[in-house]
């Protein structure tokens, strides 16, 4: 089925990387792509939405848009579900669910409006099938989304199941994990996994750069936890599809043609390679390390990371170049896991981390602040970091990502560039750093790479 009208949510902030990614795994035309607040939208093929599935790590989801309209009130709503000829999407043997989304929209109960979309399905398949769906909001086969906007209603299908983030290969993780699509956002910003992208009016270089892995830069993250950010640059480096390892709400669709799946998928293994480019991790916490060591099995790639347990505030460069290192570093009383015997403000030693749902992944944040991470000594561990690095990582290039907005002043560092992004409702920036030793870096004119992300 060719024209579907596709859209495909993301994290705030991450729209344009996005957009360069679905035109790099669809090959449309730019033209083709419209880049939204939230997400990208575009008019393509169901192979399309299968591939984007398959290759997408920085999109959430897979929506085909099945109706949009403006309403006043649920009845309105509920004729526009009614419209739709939702025998032609699944069988009646398929559970469903609805999920719904809202801005600023006048009813009085979203629940009530979404209440509706499952009634008219239900009486749609009753009329020509004379059966009934059944509702499971815990698994369903089918997943219904309903977004609300002030005076338009839009209703999709998802094509996803489980969000993409779930690769699929992470089952030991601790506490705070970085979700997937997050980890990829920041391979991104950093122009590691894909060329720069530059924003609309900015000036681009006559001749592009070539993305970092391409370049074979080596890739280090010093505080791994359960190494989610260097299992993705991993998967990149050998060409692993990101959802090679999963399966998704497409195969329980109507269109779904199993022969013409399975040829996308044989397409994408014979892609995989040896790694292009050196990744390195390590851990102080070894259970950390040993977690990120299973999920770099499940995921097929444990050949392609060197991991090592290790302080942060100890470890010496790995590899002979100097390369890129992108740290998610930890905060409040994930300290811990970064510098030796650390402690939150309250002077007690963090937990060990354990095993929170994705959803979660905030608590910590809540809990404490990046601020309040001392070493065992009492000192700071972002200055302390910031001191190993310009004395022992000159000509490496640091990005970390961070809520605190003030972190390069408390590291003595100049950040030569900052890229606003999301880490679920928190808002963080990603600092890069060029080091240099045993100095502060001044201001510098930007290079290729310097251009300023979309922010949300």
């Amino acid at each position: 089925m060719n024209g579907l009208n596709l859209f495909v949510p993301c994290a705030a902030g991450v729209e344009a990387y996005l957009a360069a990614e679905v035109r790099q795994i669809t090959g449309l035309p730019p033209a083709a792509i419209q880049t939204l607040r939230g997400g990208v939208q575009l008019q393509a093929s169901w192979r399309d939405a299968l591939l984007l599935n398959l290759h997408s790590r920085l999109g959430m989801r897979v929506l085909i848009q099945l109706a949009e309209a403006p309403y006043l009130n649920e009845q309105d709503i509920y004729n526009t579900a009614a419209a739709i000829a939702w025998e032609m999407w699944f069988t009646p043997r398929e559970s469903f669910r609805i999920d719904f989304t809202a801005q600023h929209s006048p009813l009085k109960s979203l629940n009530f409006a979404t209440l509706r979309v499952k009634d008219t399905i239900a009486d749609r398949f009753r009329e020509k099938t004379g059966v009934r769906p059944d509702v499971d909001t815990q698994r369903p086969a089918v997943r219904v989304h309903l977004h609300l906007t002030e005076k338009t209603q839009s209703i999709y299908l998802d094509t996803s199941g489980e969000p993409l983030f779930k690769r699929g290969w992470r089952e030991d993780k601790g506490e705070a994990p970085l979700k997937e699509t997050l980890a990829a956002a920041m391979l991104a910003a950093s122009a590691w996994s894909m060329p720069p992208v530059y924003a609309p009016g900015e000036t681009r270089p006559a001749v592009m750069p070539l993305a970092g892995v391409e370049q074979g830069q080596v890739l280090y993250d010093p505080c791994c936890g359960s190494g989610t950010i260097v299992i993705e640059a991993a998967q990149i480096a050998c060409r692993i599809a990101a959802g090679a390892h999963r399966r998704f709400g497409f195969e329980r669709l109507r269109l779904f043609d199993a022969h013409v799946w399975q040829q996308l998928k044989e397409q994408a293994s014979a892609q995989q390679c040896e790694p292009r480019a050196q990744v390195f991790a390590s851990d102080v916490a070894f259970r950390m390390v040993d977690f990120a060591k299973r999920n770099a099995e499940r995921a097929g790639v444990a050949h392609a990371i060197r991991l090592r347990g290790g302080d942060a505030l100890q470890r010496m460069p790995p590899g002979d170049t100097p390369g890129l290192m992108l740290v998610n570093p930890p905060y409040g009383e994930r300290i811990e896991t970064a510098g030796v015997a650390g402690t939150s403000r309250r002077g007690v030693s963090s937990p060990e981390p354990g095993p929170l749902d994705d959803e979660h992944t905030m608590d910590a944040g809540r809990r404490g602040g990046r601020e309040t991470g001392q070493v065992q000594d009492g000192g700071d561990f972002f200055s302390q970091l910031a001191s190993h690095w310009k004395k022992h990582y000159a000509g490496w290039r640091a990005w970390v990502l961070t809520p605190d907005l003030k972190l390069p002043g408390r590291m003595r560092l100049k950040e030569s560039r900052k890229v606003p992004m999301w880490n679920g409702p928190i808002e963080c920036r990603m600092f890069r750093f060029d080091l240099q030793a045993g100095t502060v870096r001044k201001n510098k004119p930007p290079d290729a790479d310097d251009a300023q992300a979309v922010s949300p």
